[in-house]
């Protein structure tokens, strides 16, 4: 890399413990070894099977997780918001106050919620039950809810984490379309998804994760040419490699 990198881990591990009532806790690596580094203005894919860490590596570079072993750095003044429809609101609180709460722990100022909050609640389509109780949504207006309120908060880093086609055909558009607006608009981005034409045209780099290891980095062409032609195993690259 030619710039310096505001992010960078080296060899990062975080395990969960697995209890059982007959034996002793064994510890599950969620992520066993992975390094990256990230640029300013530059969009990362991230690519591996289900289950092979990336939303793990996610929730780190966002520091909602700490990790077990490996070093990250992260410049001053940098932080990552994290755009995932696995993160919930609070069901008994309405749409309005779900939009406040959600913008302050993406990062935003109270003031910004305020300037931005007719505009986050025209793009999520649901003015009319803006202020009924979250447990009335359905999964569809929660979905449109949660992307309209992080697509519109400027975080230093935006951290993807499959989103891509929340809501009916028409959102589904209009959301992707906004996320390739931000990307272009020299926004730091890291995506996670499994539409491999997605990434091609949005993506600088990308990082194959596999097993909660690191196999590759690199242009987007050459890791997704590995990537498609081993099937995404860990095995085979290493075997390849040997």
């Amino acid at each position: 890399m030619t710039e310096n990198p505001i992010v960078r881990l080296d060899h990062v591990g975080l395990y969960y413990s697995r209890r059982s009532h007959f034996f002793r806790s064994t510890p599950f690596w969620a992520l066993e070894d992975v390094s990256l580094e990230l640029c300013r203005g530059e969009t990362l894919g991230v690519i591996g099977r289900n289950g092979a860490g990336k939303s793990t590596l996610l929730r780190i570079l966002a520091g909602i997780l700490k990790p077990d072993r490996g070093s990250i750095y992260i410049e001053k003044g940098i932080f990552g918001s994290l755009l995932s429809l696995q993160v919930g609101f609070v069901p008994y609180l309405t749409g309005r106050e779900n939009l406040v709460l959600s913008g302050l722990l993406l990062g935003a100022s109270k003031r910004e919620i305020k300037q931005k909050m007719d505009t986050i609640i025209d793009y999520s389509e649901i003015a009319s039950f803006i202020d009924e109780p979250l447990r009335t949504y359905s999964t569809g207006m929660k979905a449109r809810l949660g992307f309209s309120i992080a697509i519109h908060m400027e975080p230093p880093i935006l951290l993807i984490d499959e989103v891509l086609g929340v809501g009916d055909a028409d959102f589904a558009a209009k959301s992707l379309q906004s996320i390739k607006d931000r990307i272009l608009s020299d926004q730091t981005v890291v995506i996670v998804s499994h539409n491999t034409n997605f990434m091609k045209q949005v993506c600088q780099r990308l990082l194959w994760v596999e097993d909660g290891v690191s196999l590759m980095q690199g242009p987007t062409e050459a890791v997704l040419e590995q990537y498609l032609a081993k099937g995404g195993t860990v095995r085979q690259l290493k075997k390849n490699n040997a």
